[in-house]
């Protein structure tokens, strides 16, 4: 992912209004991620636990979605969850339900789109074998590094056409 600004955030997002934009709150430390292992940058709200933000490219295209996570019930320690973009497991607290409103007509309706994603929202991190899921006990896979990375990004284009169909 390339780098990006505070106001290419700010002018991204298509599922919340400019004022929301204007008000949410930006990573602070923007220069020091390592973007060329991101395929996206996400990350939560400190000042609101049940809001998160994730910024992707497509089609060349800054596209920003707000999100809500979803507060479930703690599960138990040895109970595994696994995230719907980049296939990592975690054990209780590591993956949680995230909705974001749909654009145009449908999200006006109240439609939403909702994945079950990292916490952290460090998927490409996890993809790449940058951070590792804490208690997770990686899965073998035979796919190479580049398959992991392309399918990780497959599956954040097929989430965000669902939000901006």
């Amino acid at each position: 992912m390339r780098p990006v600004t505070e106001h290419d955030i700010r002018t991204s997002f298509v599922n919340c209004s400019k004022g929301e934009a204007k008000r949410l709150s930006i990573p602070k430390d923007l220069e020091d991620h390592p973007w060329k292992d991101l395929d996206f940058l996400g990350w939560r709200d400190p000042g609101a636990p049940e809001r998160a933000y994730l910024i992707a490219e497509r089609d060349d295209v800054l596209v920003g979605i707000a999100l809500r996570v979803a507060s479930g019930g703690s599960r138990r320690f040895t109970s595994r969850s696994m995230c719907s973009l980049c296939l990592t497991t975690h054990t209780s607290g590591g993956v949680a339900l995230m909705t974001a409103r749909r654009t145009g007509e449908a999200g006006r309706q109240g439609n939403s789109v909702g994945h079950y994603l990292c916490i952290d929202l460090a998927c490409s991190l996890y993809t790449r074998g940058k951070k590792e899921a804490a208690g997770s006990g990686a899965i073998e896979e035979t796919l190479t590094l580049d398959e992991k990375v392309a399918r990780t990004r497959t599956n954040l284009q097929s989430f965000l056409d669902k939000v901006v169909a």
